[in-house]
């Protein structure tokens, strides 16, 4: 009976109870919910300064809510600016962008990840240390290469250096090596290919990682300036933040119309986010289990 009771305490002593599981996930949402208010009051503040007319916007002291609201911003935006030409060349570039990394990046972080190959780790280092170098550094040679591959004041300068990337290999290599290579030897064992274990087993399981790495590609092509304003002159091929900057050059005193482009510009990254949060927390979770 002593040694029943003796074999049965430590299982009933790590049992984990759901009530204060319950009750701390509330203390932890009661914590976030003013930092998540404070991280939104600029958003917000945006938005409510794009309806508000020119004439109390600069009125002291400032107010918060505006007494009326308007629409003006938004339609001399459309009407005195090519905003959306530039949003859709930003589309593509992102597009083009996110497509890549997700193809590219998958692929070699597989190889890196699975295969044997000679070289496989100096190669997978020399990547990686590529992203210890400058970006700045890169613009005067990847300049001259496009200027003679005919490519500078078109919209693929913006779109060749987004196509893939080291973060991104390193991101799906380290997330492939947390999979059970087990599924993989099964597989081949049935006959299937390498192409066919990837694309039919190991893709539709790194779904969290591929939002995860499609989430920090569109972020970065979508608020990428530096590189087209160097690269494009042509104002068709003008992207949405390249644009922007042009346009607010000549408008430094017309707020409501610049903060209408920034809620233009904005408002498409947080929709995209809304939808893939739930792949991006998955994609933390799993490495913070595997760490």
């Amino acid at each position: 009976m002593a040694l029943l009771t003796e074999t049965q305490a430590p299982t009933t002593g790590s049992i984990v109870d759901p009530r204060r599981t319950k009750k701390t996930g509330r203390w932890i949402h009661l914590l976030l919910a003013p930092v998540a208010v404070l991280f939104a009051i600029p958003f917000v503040q945006m938005f409510l300064t794009a309806l508000t007319p020119a004439s109390q916007i600069n009125k002291f002291p400032p107010r918060f809510f505006p007494e009326t609201l308007t629409l003006s911003g938004f339609s001399k935006l459309f009407a005195e600016s090519d905003i959306l030409n530039w949003l859709g060349n930003t589309i593509m570039v992102s597009a083009v962008a996110v497509a890549g990394h997700l193809v590219l990046c998958s692929l070699a972080g597989y190889g890196f990840a699975r295969l044997k190959f000679p070289g496989k780790n100096i190669g997978f280092l020399a990547i990686v240390a590529t992203i210890m170098i400058p970006t700045q550094l890169l613009m005067v040679p990847t300049y001259i290469l496009f200027s003679r591959i005919g490519l500078i004041d078109t919209l693929g300068a913006a779109m060749v250096p987004w196509l893939a990337s080291a973060f991104g290999i390193f991101l799906m290599r380290q997330f492939f090596l947390g999979l059970p290579s087990e599924l993989e030897e099964a597989a081949l064992i049935d006959g299937c290919t390498r192409l066919q274990v990837f694309f039919k087993i190991i893709l539709p399981l790194a779904k969290p990682a591929l939002a995860t790495l499609a989430i920090f590609t569109l972020l970065s092509s979508w608020n990428d300036l530096v590189w087209p304003l160097i690269a494009i002159n042509d104002t068709s091929a003008f992207t949405l933040q390249l644009g922007i900057t042009n346009f607010a050059g000549a408008r430094r005193t017309d707020w409501s119309l610049l903060m209408a482009a920034n809620v233009v510009s904005t408002l498409p990254l947080i929709v995209f986010f809304l939808f893939a949060q739930k792949q991006f927390i998955a994609t933390m979770s799993f490495s913070g289990l595997k760490g």
